[in-house]
């Protein structure tokens, strides 16, 4: 009886994590660039004294879904989307370089550029910063052109440019911040085959009538297991009044 309970409940457990994760993308459909989550169940053997007679289910994050998000027009000069494959490269929380899709860009206070998560954007020689300006334009390369606030020129000055990256898919995973990060550690070089497109912004790739019904399969797959660990319980009180009998 203790295999049916311990596979029932271990089930149920891995179930509302794989909730979770679901949840989580659905939580983000809204979030420029965002990247699904896959999650997947799988049996595990229980290894200790003896024979390894007992199992339990475990849910772990297979991978991310890398599929574009949709482009959409927004008008704002600081909006960008990877025009096909790349990543806009930004200082994560702890200093280190990662990647992400996320192209709604904004300027701080003190002229630091940063994306809608806060995270400092990375040019050629570092985070990004830019003085007061009268007007701003990216162009297709990631270059920044800005006029100056009080000058009366007519050309734009090229003060810095975005670094954009296109490492293999194989070695990015994304971290717990929700950025892509490169398997080692190691920074990515500048790619100058990837392109954006000014003043459009990249959806979340989430899908949410899939996202929906896997929702409502894991919600059955753990009211499932709940009614199997109640009948092992019935079971084993019927076991027990036979047993009195006896």
């Amino acid at each position: 009886m203790d295999k049916v309970l311990y596979t029932a409940m271990s089930g149920a457990k891995q179930t509302v994590l794989a909730q979770t994760a679901n949840s989580n993308n659905l939580a983000n459909v809204s979030t420029p660039g965002f990247r699904a989550d896959y999650a997947q169940f799988r049996s595990m053997p229980v290894y200790g004294a003896g024979l390894p007679t007992r199992v339990f289910a475990m849910t772990e994050r297979s991978g991310t879904d890398f599929s574009a998000g949709s482009v959409n027009a927004t008008g704002n000069t600081l909006d960008v989307a990877i025009n096909g494959d790349g990543w806009i490269a930004v200082q994560a929380a702890d200093g280190s370089e990662a990647y992400t899709r996320a192209g709604n860009m904004r300027l701080t206070t003190e002229g630091l550029l940063v994306t809608g998560g806060g995270h400092p954007v990375i040019g050629d020689g570092g985070a990004i910063t830019l003085p007061p300006v009268n007007r701003l334009e990216i162009g297709e390369d990631g270059t920044l052109s800005v006029k100056p606030l009080g000058e009366e020129a007519n050309e734009l000055n090229v003060v810095d440019r975005i670094k954009l990256v296109n490492p293999p898919k194989g070695q990015l995973y994304k971290g717990e911040d929700g950025l892509m990060h490169v398997k080692g550690g190691e920074e990515v070089e500048f790619d100058a085959n990837v392109k954006v497109v000014s003043g459009m912004l990249e959806s979340s790739n989430v899908n949410i009538a899939s996202a929906l019904i896997n929702m409502i399969d894991l919600s059955r797959q753990f009211e499932t297991q709940i009614k199997v660990m109640r009948e092992a319980e019935q079971n084993a009180d019927a076991a027990r009044e036979l047993l009195k009998m006896a």
